[in-house]
């Protein structure tokens, strides 16, 4: 995974008695200069961090308050990103005579007047929360952490704490370690962090961080956790355990007969994967993975539709939170030979500059990358790919070779039981040949195993029970039959020169005025193709433009009696109709 971010805590982490560390100040200079992006994240109030650190332009944004307040130090730009304290609160605070020093919305005070805030707050009724840090606590709007404020600060920039380091040393870093791809505690800090934390830094004070944040940057690649937080469940065990994939840069085999569910399996990762906020780039040669879509922030392109040029899907995957499923079952082999040559490596150099995607799937992997070219294709440095096939072994042997883990679903080929096997050859498995075959053959749709190069199989072949799907079960409406055109754009319908009907804006407001209309009414603009243009160049919509073009063609050949009828259930078959809810 790529290093995009780094996101540092101030007081204990950086910064001794209100001083920051020199030799973090100049590594955080020397990184900036690569091109990584720093943020400090920090409990102090704004005001007070820059008494004691300066104006702050030795970082790209800061999230001051705990989360509660984000700005930019180089444009200016600040914003409160949680609702200012109560004045009733405040009032209430003098009243007890409870010293507190108050940011834009952060109160803060001694930690050990806690009780007596908790009081005021449920006396007070209040949807505030307590954060402690160290010696002092913090009253803050629920739902406020440091990881709420790094999501917004890193959503202006368009990044992704999916390529982002953080690093913090108290009880108010845990959500902040826990938002971001790997989490650091500094081995001076809290015991319960460092329990928590996906790797702990060794040392005794800043200059220890300074020493770690340049090694990071200049390698570029966040390094895997020692302990995996996000997990990917594949399904079950024979003994019903549990079968999960720790969420890592690794490149991906699923492999199969055909029709024996591979798509199934990889869509199952693409599911978890997209719900923990990766981007994804799915090439989906047969339409198997559109239903996705049903996700948050996933698009599908092509189909039916044009195809994004390289351009634009660039400019759609440059949004850190967005997942593209390329269709391109209605294209021909040879368009998707060229689409994906000229995609994939469009989509390396972005991965390159900007760490997204995340991960980029490749269905029907054996028809595009199984010659010398490849190498122009996959940046098999950046890791983060999944390969799907039912031929395994026409893969280029270098992709092969770059493979860090192996799902395999009904495997009956000998020729592919010997190639999955060839690439388990360094791996501790003592089965035999015939045992393979009687393993790989005996698997039943639902079922899949891992092999042994993947590291959670621990050497073995181990069978799973695969878990059920999200998407299918999901029900979509990416289509929107309600969603009016500007006024200027209605359809309106002419007869004879007199205006006939209503003005149309949307595409239920068209079924509902040609459903029942005779042919007569109907004549002149199915004659002149205007249903089937305004359908195209207002909505866009190219297939459903072709099926209404049909039937002007079939009435102009005399060979439809009903032609409203026919538009309206050509409109009805390509767009859910659900009643709208009624006003009130």
């Amino acid at each position: 995974m790529k290093l995009c971010t780094i996101a540092l805590d101030f007081d204990g982490t950086i910064a001794r008695n209100d001083e920051l560390d020199g030799s973090v100040r100049d590594a955080i200079a020397e990184i900036r200069g690569l091109g990584i992006t720093v943020i400090i994240v920090t409990g102090r109030i704004l005001e007070d961090l820059r008494r004691v650190a300066g104006e702050l332009h030795f970082a790209d944004a800061v999230v001051a308050e705990n989360g509660a307040v984000i700005s930019f130090p180089a444009s200016g730009y600040t914003r409160a990103a949680s609702p200012p304290a109560d004045p009733v609160l405040q009032e209430e605070l003098r009243r007890d005579n409870i010293p507190f020093h108050m940011g834009r919305t952060v109160i803060e005070t001694q930690a050990d007047l806690a009780p007596r805030l908790l009081s005021i707050l449920r006396r007070l009724e209040l949807p505030l929360t307590l954060a402690f840090n160290r010696g002092r606590v913090m009253v803050l709007p629920q739902a406020t952490s440091k990881a709420s404020g790094l999501r917004q600060a890193l959503t202006i920039l368009r990044l992704s704490p999916h390529n982002t380091i953080a690093i913090g040393d108290a009880e108010n870093d845990h959500a902040l370690i826990e938002a971001c791809e790997l989490g650091v505690a500094v081995g001076w800090g809290s015991d319960r962090l460092k329990s928590r934390a996906d790797f702990v830094l060794k040392g005794d004070g800043p200059a220890a961080v300074a020493d770690y944040i340049r090694s990071a940057a200049r390698s570029g690649q966040i390094p895997p956790p020692l302990k995996a937080r996000r997990r990917l469940l594949l399904g079950h065990a024979d003994n019903g355990s549990p079968v999960e994939l720790t969420v890592r840069g690794r490149n991906v085999l699923v492999a199969g007969d055909p029709k024996t569910g591979k798509s199934w399996v990889a869509g199952l990762l693409c599911e978890q994967l997209i719900l923990y906020g990766y981007c994804l780039c799915i090439i989906d040669p047969e339409g198997d993975y559109t239903s996705l879509e049903a996700l948050p922030g996933v698009t599908v392109f092509g189909g039916a539709e044009p195809l994004p040029r390289p351009r634009d899907l660039l400019r759609a995957l440059r949004h850190a939170d967005i997942s593209v499923v390329i269709d391109l079952s209605h294209a021909s082999q040879r368009e998707k030979l060229d689409y994906l040559h000229a995609a994939l490596p469009a989509l390396s150099i972005l991965r390159r500059r900007t760490g997204l995607p995340h991960r980029i799937l490749v269905d029907e992997a054996h028809y595009f990358l199984h010659n010398p070219a490849i190498t122009d294709l996959l940046d098999f440095q950046s890791g983060g790919y999944t390969f799907v096939t039912y031929r395994a072994s026409q893969l280029r042997s270098d992709l092969l070779a770059s493979t860090q883990a192996v799902i395999v679903t009904r495997e009956s080929n000998p020729d592919e039981i010997d190639s999955l096997r060839g690439l388990c050859r360094s791996c501790q498995d003592t089965r035999s040949d015939a045992q393979w075959r009687q393993i790989l053959e005996g698997l039943v749709l639902g079922e899949a195993v891992a092999l042994p190069l993947t590291e959670e199989a621990e050497g073995q072949v181990r069978r799973i029970t695969l878990s059920p799907r999200l998407t299918p079960h999901v029900r979509h409406l990416a289509k929107y039959i309600d969603l009016p055109v500007q006024e200027g754009r209605a359809f309106l319908f002419w007869r004879d020169g007199i205006a006939t009907g209503p003005r149309v804006r949307t595409l239920r407001e068209f079924v509902a005025t040609v459903e029942h209309w005779p042919a007569a009414a109907l004549d002149g603009h199915l004659r002149r193709g205007d249903f089937s243009h305004w359908v195209a160049e207002v909505f866009g919509d190219y297939p459903l433009a072709r099926s209404v073009r049909r039937i002007e063609e079939a009435y102009r050949a005399q060979s439809l009696s009903n032609p409203g009828a026919s538009l309206a259930q050509a409109v009805r078959a390509r767009y859910e109709f659900i009643d709208p809810e009624p006003a009130g």
